[in-house]
């Protein structure tokens, strides 16, 4: 009876850690780089939603997208440019949010799937110049009209080619845009990251949480 108990309780545990996926290292972009600047909207009330879903504005994103936008931010200093963000990492309880106000998915990820930008794999930004200005863009952020979209022509040259700057800069580090949001990438290999749901005051503890045992691992091996 007891091996019995035994093998059911290792089988349950076995069919949980595959179900559940560890949550990946995730980092606080600002820390990283704090030459990027932070515009988190979803902090504000100045975005589509008009109230604030964010207690804090940061911007979170797994540590690959991370480094990747952090090598972003280096090449366009050289040319005189920088970034500044938007949003980065979005709890699924806030795309919930999202969806109920505008459930269209060419805009808005149906949380029954999840966004890229709930895995943490997913930045919206723009571009500023030397001083922090940013730099005229087809749309402000979040306009869900055609404008906003990637293959939009009708527009100055000069805009154009912020965009196009934009764009190229971010392939060349691994990142993909989408079709609709000029200000929306997602990391190439976005689908290896679980969906999550932890607010920033979470995730930030649970980041301590799992330095401080590599810490202890390290110390011990």
């Amino acid at each position: 009876m007891k091996r019995l108990f035994l093998f059911l309780m290792l089988s349950i545990t076995f069919l949980y850690a595959q179900k559940v996926k560890p949550i990946p290292e995730m980092v606080d972009i600002h820390q990283m780089n704090p030459s990027i600047i932070l515009d988190i909207r979803y902090a504000t009330s100045n975005n589509f939603l008009h109230q604030p879903v964010y207690k804090q504005a940061r911007c979170f994103l797994v540590k690959e997208a991370a480094e990747r936008l952090n090598e972003v931010q280096k090449e366009l200093q050289t040319i005189g440019l920088g970034l500044k963000v938007f949003d980065g990492y979005r709890p699924l309880s806030v795309q919930k949010k999202m969806w109920a106000i505008m459930p269209d998915p060419g805009y808005v990820a149906n949380p029954k799937h999840g966004s890229r930008h709930n895995r943490g794999s997913a930045v919206d930004l723009t571009l500023v110049d030397s001083t922090g200005k940013e730099l005229a863009m087809p749309t402000p952020f979040d306009s869900f009209s055609e404008r906003a979209h990637q293959d939009y022509m009708h527009l100055p040259a000069k805009i154009r080619q912020n965009r196009w700057i934009l764009r190229t800069v971010m392939e060349k580090h691994g990142f993909v845009p989408i079709r609709t949001e000029w200000w929306h990438y997602n990391l190439k290999n976005w689908k290896k990251y679980p969906i999550m749901d932890y607010s920033f005051e979470e995730l930030d503890r649970l980041m301590k949480i799992k330095k401080t045992s590599m810490q202890k691992s390290v110390k011990f091996h």
